[in-house]
């Protein structure tokens, strides 16, 4: 996402200069009066409308309009001192089903005593990294992943040998032909120089 969006104004500036990677106030995360930390993703004129009735931030107080840049530090320093003021409990009560888009940052053990469960996003059907449990993990959607209690039946890494199965695998995992993007030379695989290289090298 970020390098499709390098051509766009949401991420076309220096990195922390831009709308979603730090440099955009009411998308952050803010130091609480505990030490604790909450996060803000207002980015929408209604979220960042429930940010500033949460914070008890008058719109007229504003150091401007929020889209515009040269107020951003300004408005940090604003929304840095203001949650400073609460502690993180406080801010969770008053954020609590509200659609401001400001949740609190849970540490690992917090979530594992919520029964919070890490697991891959998507069903591996395939992968060395880890051991699916023959027949179940097929029946699952997508959705559920791995899912709890699939221990799975291990696996065994397989390296190639040299000259065996690099042609298939640079097909598979990169779509490279033989010819094309690749030659054989002394029984290994060399990679070719594609056209835009070369135009590229003559400049």
């Amino acid at each position: 996402m970020p390098r499709l969006a390098m051509n766009s104004k949401t991420w076309n500036r220096p990195r922390g200069e831009n709308l979603l990677d730090g440099g955009c106030p009411y998308y952050d995360t803010y130091e609480t009066k505990d030490g604790e930390f909450m996060a803000v993703g207002a980015l929408e004129p209604q979220f960042f409308a429930a940010l500033l009735q949460g914070l008890s931030i008058a719109p007229s107080s504003l150091p401007g309009r929020r889209e515009d840049r040269t107020t951003w530090p300004a408005l940090r320093e604003l929304l840095t001192q203001t949650f400073l003021s609460k502690t993180r409990k406080q801010w969770e009560c008053i954020f609590d089903r509200t659609d401001a888009c400001v949740t609190p940052v849970l540490s690992q053990p917090e979530l594992e005593r919520t029964g919070f469960l890490q697991r891959p996003a998507v069903t591996l059907k395939s992968t060395p990294g880890f051991g699916i449990a023959k027949g179940r993990a097929d029946r699952r959607v997508p959705a559920e992943g791995q899912g709890c209690g699939v221990k799975g039946e291990g696996w065994e890494g397989q390296a190639l040998a040299p000259g065996e199965g690099g042609e298939e695998v640079l097909s598979q995992w990169l779509g490279w032909r033989k010819g094309k993007d690749f030659d054989i030379q002394d029984g290994g695989l060399v990679r070719k120089e594609s056209l835009v290289e070369k135009v590229l090298a003559r400049l």
